[in-house]
């Protein structure tokens, strides 16, 4: 059990990058867990003989988020006793790790279409006079053409673009972070050899395998990047591959042999949908998308179970001649502060609105 256990965290670990992004709390003995906004005040000078009874406008203004836990997410196989017996390999520990990665994938994109909602947003810190900032969409390039999204110039721009609006707005420079496709991240690097923009983003810090791995090793503006095939990109997970040219389509070379897990399109989402709690979107939210930056603050995830494996045993095991490995988690995902979330897009002068 603790093997499986430890096969299934690993799985789990290796693949859900947006865990350590956000901001993360664990429930107890509740469904929903509330955030504390509050915006700004201001200093007066202070005229003698005055008592002093607070700020005369009520500041700072206080706003609540909840965040409530999605219903049980699941991810399960059935071992036939037999299968294990005659293979010539170890089974259930290879089905654990898989069982991670599912659980990671659906993780990671619940998160990452709550950043992008969270960049349409406006603040929930509305008071007459103390309006606080709301999210930020940057497109990137100019051209009415999804391409510019995976050319490494207008990406480069596009982050100082959210760099100083992040600036602007307030929101602290610790914990900024961006979420690229693998064809973008790569676009930026593919200059390592000293020529090209890539010369610009090497961390010459980091050495051998860690140079290629995708895991924050460049930054733009202060910005780490990361790379995923879980964020949104025009409608798809992680890449948008063939057809032709236009406002929602990059045309990226059509790629062979994809299988049924390549180029993924969003499911619906929404908060109509049994089982969700909390509003992540469909599809359609989703055609100008192209990318992620954000502050830790942007959002927050709700777990009231980690990642847990069970397995059937005893009588079950007899009757059915083999054993079920369940992993689960019970967890929910919302914007936070939209200040902190930026939201890149292409192909259109102004990006997908708020839903």
């Amino acid at each position: 059990m603790k093997l499986f256990s430890g096969e299934m965290f690993k799985g789990f670990q290796h693949n859900a990058i947006a865990r350590d992004l956000v901001t993360k709390r664990t429930l107890r003995n509740g469904k929903s867990l509330q955030f504390i906004y509050t915006g700004h005040t201001k200093a007066e000078f202070h005229t003698p003989g005055n008592s002093i009874l607070g700020n005369s406008d009520g500041a700072p203004p206080v706003a609540e988020k909840t965040i409530t836990v999605d219903d049980l997410l699941i991810s399960s196989a059935f071992v036939y006793e037999l299968d294990e017996t005659l293979a010539h390999y170890e089974l259930r520990g290879e089905i654990s790790k898989k069982i991670g990665y599912a659980l990671a994938q659906k993780y990671d994109r619940l998160i990452f279409r709550s950043i992008a909602r969270g960049a349409r947003a406006a603040s929930p810190v509305s008071a007459t006079n103390f309006v606080e900032p709301g999210g930020t969409q940057v497109r990137i390039g100019t051209a009415a053409q999804a391409s510019d999204a995976v050319n490494a110039d207008a990406i480069v721009n596009a982050f100082y673009d959210a760099a100083a609006a992040l600036d602007e707005k307030g929101v602290s420079g610790d914990g900024r972070v961006a979420v690229l496709n693998p064809r973008q991240y790569y676009a930026l690097i593919k200059g390592v050899d000293g020529s090209g923009i890539g010369q610009y983003l090497v961390n010459r810090d980091s050495q051998g395998d860690a140079i290629q791995s995708g895991k924050g090793v460049y930054e733009i503006a202060g910005i780490k990047i990361y790379k995923s095939m879980n964020v949104p990109f025009f409608g798809e997970y992680g890449t948008k591959l063939g057809g032709a040219a236009s406002a929602t389509n990059p045309a990226l070379p059509a790629g062979s042999n994809l299988g049924s897990f390549v180029q993924q399109s969003l499911e619906d989402a929404r908060n109509s949908v049994a089982g969700i709690n909390n509003e992540y979107g469909n599809q359609g939210n989703f055609s100008k998308s192209c990318g992620l930056i954000f502050q830790k603050e942007g959002a927050g995830v709700v777990e009231a179970i980690g990642p847990q494996v069970q397995i059937t045993s005893g009588d079950v095991s007899v009757i059915y001649q083999g054993d079920v490995i369940l992993g689960r988690l019970a967890m929910g995902a919302d914007y936070l502060n939209p200040a902190a979330c930026v939201e890149l897009f292409a192909g259109a002068a102004t990006g997908d609105g708020a839903f």
